[in-house]
């Protein structure tokens, strides 16, 4: 046996004089599919401009275009990525983010970093995995170092969590040293109170929003271990990174004179704002300051959202949301910024949620090691027999080339800072891959092939056609003519070889492996795609 072969995902970005502006992450469960669960995703990185993000985020890997978010020109840009990867384990993932250089700050914070903690496995409570929390902010905020300023981000969780908020710590950073003109509450409120001139400046803020269950929920990973959350118990943690910049004095704090004031119909802070999927949904912002020269509108939000202008102090944010955006709460922050002299004056941040219809159906996932589907595949008359040793893993299982993350079935362009992998090797269960310890379930008689749903592995379950929990039993159909079975198998993989160059060579192995533990000379394998293996006569 070669020894097993182990994928290091490193996700890294280049770049000598990168100047970083932040990052921001946000996940969510989706459906179940052929290839793993669904794992919408949307990140938001942020740079010194547009064209420092194209270098230090793809570095020569994108394989398509990232979204614009907004920009001021000469001191931030901020882009965005959304799209989805297709999990095959209910497992942890934990990943690292790293970019060379923070923008110059006061608090000496160098290098960037930032972990993302997924928890994947299914929840007790809903049945399904766990979401992250929501949340956005602008690359940039800023206050005079004479103005009082609350900053009230604005967090979601689809599943109802509790959500906190913390500064990063330990090996959540390269440097952890939290900027000392900011408290930070875990409701997630940052305050600013006025400080000494000594003090004005930017200031990295290393921030990560978790979730906690209200209650006690089991969490079962794809093997069927299990553990309890408790209400003291983050279930993941998302990164929240920004700058915070103290300004020179303001001649005055009074809103509405330097510092812009919002006017109606701007909406309130944390209002809801309904949409329908390819509706155009408008949110008109209106702001005055009396004593500034000119005012501008600068925001984070949801892939598509863009911005105009219809005289001084009137803006309209424009977005109409997709299919594949219905049923999650997007957040959308932005401020008015004034100019009077040279100097800068910014409003208070004001954020608001966007919905679009109703929730998108998802399939609810298993509990068990082995997948439910809606027909029951044919199962041998006699017991199959068992590897006495780790088989081999099959070759579509989910880990990817090294410098590749995980891909959509449609093949999204992606960043090396897009989708989180695994720091080292996929993860996997506390025990060895989920095997059935005797045979699998049977029916009492050997219901026939289902011709348009192949068995997939127990990591990967296929698409079931309809939602709703897995059923307990298997139904009963008439045997077929002809005496076949069907094994879905979980393994480990222990080669060297290349996927993308000797797949014949694994099939081979496999193949040879099966029949040396007393399987039929006459069996197919096929990959049916990650995490899927075929057996047949």
């Amino acid at each position: 046996m070669l020894p097993p072969v182990l994928l290091l995902l490193l996700l890294l970005i280049s770049g000598a004089q990168a100047s970083f502006y932040g990052v921001v992450f946000n996940y969510a469960f989706g459906n179940l599919q052929p290839g793993g669960y669904a794992v919408p995703y949307d990140f938001k990185l942020s740079y010194n401009s547009c064209e420092e993000f194209n270098t230090q985020t793809c570095n020569g890997y994108c394989s398509g275009p990232t979204y614009s978010i907004d920009e001021i020109g000469g001191e931030w840009c901020q882009k965005g990525y959304a799209g989805t990867f297709y999990y095959p384990y209910l497992d942890t993932l934990v990943q690292s983010v790293s970019t060379s250089a923070w923008t110059e700050n006061r608090n000496g914070i160098v290098s960037s970093k930032a972990v993302l903690q997924f928890d994947l496995r299914n929840r007790s409570d809903i049945n399904e995995p766990n979401s992250s929390p929501r949340t956005t902010i602008l690359p940039l905020v800023r206050v005079p170092s004479n103005c009082q300023r609350n900053i009230n981000l604005l967090v979601s969780d689809p599943d109802g969590d509790d959500i906190r908020c913390r500064y990063a710590a330990g090996s959540e950073c390269d440097i952890c040293t939290p900027p000392s003109v900011l408290s930070l509450s875990s409701s997630c409120s940052l305050s600013f109170s006025p400080t000494n001139s000594s003090d004005e400046g930017p200031y990295a803020v290393q921030m990560v929003v978790e979730d906690f269950p209200r209650q006690n929920v089991t969490l079962t990973d794809g093997s069927g271990s299990q553990v309890m959350k408790t209400a003291s118990d983050a279930i993941s943690t998302m990164p929240v990174q920004f700058v915070f910049k103290v300004d020179p004095a303001a001649p005055s704090c009074t809103e509405g004179e330097y510092l812009p004031r919002f006017l109606p119909p701007t909406p309130q802070n944390g209002d809801q704002i309904n949409t329908n999927v390819n509706q155009t949904v408008e949110i008109i912002v209106r702001a005055e300051a009396i004593l500034a020269d000119t005012m501008e509108l600068l925001f984070s939000g949801p892939f598509g959202l863009t911005k105009s202008s219809s005289g001084s102090g009137n803006f309209t944010l424009t977005w109409t949301p997709s299919a594949s955006e219905a049923g999650l709460n997007h957040h959308l922050c932005f401020v008015v910024q004034a100019n009077s002299s040279g100097s800068v004056y910014q409003s208070d941040l004001r954020c608001v949620f966007v919905t679009a219809g109703n929730s998108p159906v998802t399939a609810f996932p298993p509990t068990t090691t082995t997948p439910p589907t809606t027909t029951t595949p044919p199962q041998p008359t006699t017991t199959p027999p068992q590897p006495t040793t780790t088989p081999p893993q099959p070759s579509t299982a989910p880990p990817q080339p090294s410098t590749a993350p995980p891909q959509p079935s449609t093949a999204p362009p992606q960043p090396t800072t897009t989708p989180p992998q695994p720091s080292t090797a996929p993860p996997q269960p506390s025990t060895a891959p989920p095997q059935p310890t005797t045979t699998p379930p049977q029916p009492s008689t050997a219901p026939p092939q289902p011709s348009t749903a192949p068995p997939q592995n127990s990591t990967a379950p296929p698409q079931p056609t309809t939602t709703g929990p897995p059923s307990s039993s298997n139904p009963k159909s008439t045997p077929a003519s002809e005496s076949y079975y069907v094994l879905a198998l979980s393994a480990k993989l222990s080669t060297s070889l290349s996927l993308k160059n000797e797949s014949a060579t694994i099939l081979n192995l496999i193949k040879e492996e099966m029949q040396s533990q007393g399987l039929p000379a006459g069996i197919i394998v096929e990959l049916l795609g990650i995490g899927g293996v075929q057996l047949a006569p």
